[in-house]
């Protein structure tokens, strides 16, 4: 069924809604973008889905009318009648939730697991993302299609010895299936960022036994930490490191980002 909805411009203007700087909105108003965005993830039709930062209500539509149950999370109050609406229209499909997304505990407000489908506050996502990586696994969700800054997004699914290539990238592949699902041009939004944009898709993957998070975490923030020195002086502070090179036969005279994911996480099972 197709429900006639009002253009989401008149939505923001009848409200008096504009992007705030300070919570790393920018909107988008290209429906046809919204719908690519929101068949990523595949079919949606009964599914739950989880929105961060869902401002107007833009993608939110877009899943909504994919067939989603859509628990969306929204810290800008002025926001929350826009997305009302949107409730009101699609009776039983559309949860919002006042809140802050870093704060809450996701994983609680689902019985299942949620797919996740977020164009992300910029100044969060980064935040977000490794949160959700940290989580106690098998994780709590089924996948995630988020929206970074183009930088971000190369960032995650980068390899070893490409530029883009840091902590970022282990975290994410050690746990997940990463890579770039589009690009978005900074003109789709509203206001423009100075930047460009991506969608990124992760599908978890069963991580390595016997690897902790928080020694990976700590392993990777030390030896990218100081990313042009040798690996035996950037993780000099990490207790045991040295040693654990030795015994797996890593170069300690070798700079961080020519290790690959799969040889960071053999020394974090070291470690662990």
């Amino acid at each position: 069924m197709t429900i006639s909805l009002p253009p989401l411009r008149d939505v923001i203007a009848r409200h008096g809604l504009s992007a705030s700087k300070a919570l790393g909105q920018n909107f988008l108003f290209d429906g046809q973008l919204l719908a690519r965005i929101a068949a990523v993830p595949g079919e949606l039709d009964g599914a739950e889905v989880l929105e961060v930062g869902p401002g107007p209500g833009g993608l939110t539509r877009a899943l909504l009318a994919a067939g989603a149950r859509v628990t969306a999370i929204e810290r800008d109050r002025r926001c929350i009648p826009a997305l009302a609406e949107l409730r009101d229209a699609y009776p039983g499909q559309l949860r919002v939730i006042e809140d802050d997304a870093l704060a809450i505990d996701a994983p609680s407000l689902f019985a299942g697991k949620p797919h996740i489908v977020s164009n992300l506050p910029y100044n969060i996502g980064t935040a977000l993302l490794v949160g959700w990586l940290s989580a106690d696994w098998q994780p709590w969700w089924q996948s995630c299609t988020l929206m970074f800054q183009r930088e971000v997004a190369d960032r995650i699914v980068a390899s070893a010895n490409d530029d883009a290539y840091g902590r970022l990238a282990v975290l994410s592949q050690w746990r997940s299936t990463a890579r770039i699902a589009m690009p978005v041009h900074r003109s789709a939004f509203t206001p423009p960022p100075k930047v460009m944009s991506a969608v990124v898709h992760l599908v978890p993957t069963e991580p390595p036994a016997g690897v902790t998070f928080k020694v990976l975490e700590r392993l990777t923030a030390a030896a990218f930490g100081q990313r042009r020195k040798m690996l035996r002086q950037s993780v000099k502070g990490v207790p045991g490191a040295a040693e654990a090179m030795e015994k797996l036969g890593i170069d300690p005279t070798r700079r961080a980002e020519t290790v690959s994911v799969e040889e960071f996480v053999t020394l974090a099972r070291a470690l662990s």
